[in-house]
């Protein structure tokens, strides 16, 4: 697969009360959330690309002075890293909105706080119209989440519209709110508990880096409200 090695070899393992360690030398950058004209969250602006070696340590405790790389830290402040998010799948978790050509499927737990989801109306009142405009809205705020709360289906062929991603890791930064969000892990990259189970492989998921979600290893939108800053962004 181009530039990446086999999907197969690439995954991220959440360490008992430590960093993310991911394998396969997966690429790494940093990605801005950027505003259309009325100043909402409606596409991603690229702020840099970072080195990745074929092993490396992203912090997860957000305490780290060599963000976004684990320097230890974790192990001086006592962190507590207890993975607490279900390991149902998205469609055990999700609610159905249903419209005439799409259906949207939405697992709230997973909300990353990106703001994706509130353009012209909200994505759930679009979906309930037909109309091409309202499908255009819906199919873009739902591709542009990165958590991958939201997904939705063409009800004509039951096929779901995700965005066609390549394996990397972008590093989240949300300018409207001065703080710095969460990872963004793209193109099916497989997430790993610290007993070895694995998540839900999943084309999109935010995983946490400011310590402070309560649906660990996920992000809940916690970066926000502490005001998580990486000074990378």
């Amino acid at each position: 697969m181009s530039q990446h090695r086999d999907r197969a070899e690439l995954r991220i393992v959440v360490s008992a009360n430590g960093p993310y360690l991911v394998y396969g030398a997966v690429p790494l950058g940093v990605d801005a959330i950027a505003p259309n004209k009325e100043g909402g969250s409606w596409s991603w602006r690229e702020v840099c690309e970072l080195p990745a070696k074929d092993v490396y340590a992203l912090c997860r405790c957000g305490r780290s002075e060599t963000k976004p790389f684990c320097d230890g830290t974790h192990a001086k402040v006592q962190f507590d890293g207890t993975e607490t998010a279900t390991r149902a799948g998205h469609d055990q978790q999700s609610q159905v909105v249903e419209g005439p050509a799409l259906e949207l499927r939405d697992a709230e737990a997973l909300c990353a706080f990106a703001r994706f989801c509130d353009n012209y109306g909200t994505i759930w009142g679009r979906v309930e119209h037909g109309d091409e405009r309202s499908r255009e809205i819906v199919k873009h705020e739902a591709e542009h989440c990165p958590s991958g709360r939201l997904v939705v289906i063409d009800r004509a062929t039951g096929v779901a519209l995700e965005p066609a991603f390549e394996p990397s890791i972008r590093l989240l930064e949300d300018p409207e709110k001065e703080c710095s969000g969460p990872i963004f892990v793209r193109g099916g990259i497989l997430v790993e508990s610290q007993d070895g189970t694995p998540y839900e492989r999943r084309n999109r998921v935010t995983l946490c880096r400011c310590g402070a979600s309560e649906n660990k290893p996920f992000c809940d939108g916690a970066h926000a409200s502490i005001g998580f800053q990486d000074g990378l962004g």
